[in-house]
């Protein structure tokens, strides 16, 4: 691409809450470098803050029908995909899918973390430990990874009451500092921000997962696509229209 020419990216909140949406937009739009275009777009159908095996699935599937919607636009071609989610929901479908690079946040959260030694993740929602552990084996990154931390509220209750956030995530991140661990990632779209607030209580690195989603995006680092054209190889039934289009031929 010329460098004379706006890089397009695309942002999928996974959640329907247009609130994190909202979060993430006030948090990287500042960020971005000039000739940078970011569109954030919202999850049509799904959980509005994913919390659960369950939700974690449909998510993916919301993530595809904004993906194939944003490509089919007619506008320029995106140059990347960030999966806005901290469990990066779809995104080996997406890969397999899109012409353009697509990291998610934990992925890039992970990929910044292990540059620093082993780490450890704090969270909203109890439910994302195992989930988050396999995400974690299934990149490559299960060796380096030491322990997650979850708290009980959800990511959406955490983003709601920023000072319960801030002490319940401090105390967290003092249950995440075992030893060995050389950095925590402080991880949810709902929790973009607080890495920054809680730094000078940690004697640690604390990693924004927000923050290094926009950093993997931006440097060209991402795992680079294995296709010049963007489409799915399976033939749909009954679903959208965005996503029929772009369905396998024949």
């Amino acid at each position: 691409m010329s460098p004379n020419l706006a890089r397009r990216y695309l942002l999928i909140n996974p959640n329907t809450s247009v609130l994190t949406t909202q979060r993430l937009e006030d948090t990287l739009r500042p960020q971005l470098p000039q000739g940078v275009q970011l569109d954030l777009r919202t999850a049509t159908f799904g959980a509005s803050y994913i919390a659960c095996e369950a939700s974690h699935a449909v998510a993916a599937h919301a993530c595809l029908d904004v993906w194939a919607q944003a490509v089919q636009a007619p506008s320029a071609p995106l140059d990347g995909v960030l999966i806005g989610c901290f469990g990066d929901p779809g995104l080996f479908a997406l890969r397999e899918s899109s012409a353009c690079p697509v990291p998610g946040l934990a992925e890039a959260s992970f990929i910044q973390a292990a540059a620093l030694g082993p780490f450890a993740i704090v969270t909203g929602g109890e439910r994302w430990k195992p989930m988050l552990q396999r995400l974690a084996e299934s990149l490559g990154f299960g060796p380096q990874l030491r322990h997650i931390e979850t708290v009980a509220p959800t990511g959406a209750a955490l983003l709601a009451d920023p000072a319960m956030a801030l002490q319940c995530l401090g105390q967290a991140c003092q249950q995440a500092m075992r030893p060995g661990v050389r950095a925590i990632i402080i991880g949810g779209a709902g929790l973009a921000g607080y890495a920054k607030r809680l730094q000078p209580h940690c004697p640690l690195p604390l990693i924004d997962s927000v923050q290094a989603g926009l950093e993997l995006l931006l440097s060209g680092k991402a795992p680079q696509a294995a296709r010049t054209d963007s489409g799915f190889f399976a033939s749909w039934a009954q679903m959208s229209a965005a996503m029929t289009s772009l369905q396998a031929k024949g």
